[in-house]
C-alpha cells in the first residue's frame, strides 16, 4: 500500500486597506471556501488545466481563522510548488485586496498545527502591542487563543 504524502502550507492573508484607516482585527469576510476558489481561480489562470489537473485533487483548506488571518492549506507533494506560485501571485480575494505571506511549509500535519498555534501567539503579541496593554492583562485574545489552539489540535489528516 503506498502512502499519499502532502505538503502542508500555513499562510497568512495579510489585508491591504484601501484607506488610510487600520483594519481591525476579526474584521475578514474570508472563510475556507472563498479562499479554496480563489486559489482555484489563480492556478487556473497562472498555470492553466495542467496545473489545475495536478493539484485540483489533492487541495484543500483545513483552517481558516478569521481574527489572524491564518490559514492551513494541504496539497499533494508533487505539486506544492504549483499552489505556493499560485498563492504568491494571488492579489484580489473576493473583492478585496490581500497579500498572501507563506509563514510555514511542513510535511506533516502536527508540524504545521505546532507552527500555526505558534504564529497565532505572535499575532496576538502584536495585536497586544499595537494596543499598549501589558502582557498579563486579561483580555478577550486568552480566549481566542485557547480556542483557537483547540480547533488547529483538533485537525486530522
Amino acid at each position: 500500500m503506498v502512502r499519499f504524502k502532502n505538503r502542508w502550507l500555513l499562510v497568512e492573508f495579510i489585508p491591504i486597506s484601501q484607506t488610510n484607516t487600520p483594519i481591525k482585527p476579526g474584521s475578514s469576510q474570508l472563510d475556507g471556501k472563498i479562499i479554496w476558489n480563489a486559489l482555484k481561480q489563480s492556478v487556473l489562470s497562472n498555470f492553466g488545466d495542467t496545473g489545475w489537473g495536478a493539484v485540483g485533487l489533492s487541495l484543500t483548506v483545513k483552517y481558516y481563522s478569521p481574527m489572524t488571518n491564518v490559514c492551513i492549506i494541504r496539497v499533494a507533494r508533487e505539486h506544492h510548488k504549483i499552489a505556493w506560485g499560485a498563492l504568491t501571485m494571488l492579489t484580489v480575494i473576493d473583492g478585496l485586496r490581500y497579500i498572501p505571506n507563506v509563514v510555514h511549509l511542513s510535511g506533516t500535519i502536527k508540524h504545521a498545527q505546532l507552527a500555526a498555534i505558534a504564529h497565532n501567539r505572535e499575532v496576538v503579541a502584536r495585536y497586544r502591542t499595537l494596543a499598549k496593554t501589558p502582557a498579563a492583562y486579561q483580555d478577550s485574545y486568552d480566549t481566542y487563543l485557547e480556542t483557537s489552539t483547540q480547533e488547529i489540535e483538533a485537525l486530522q489528516d
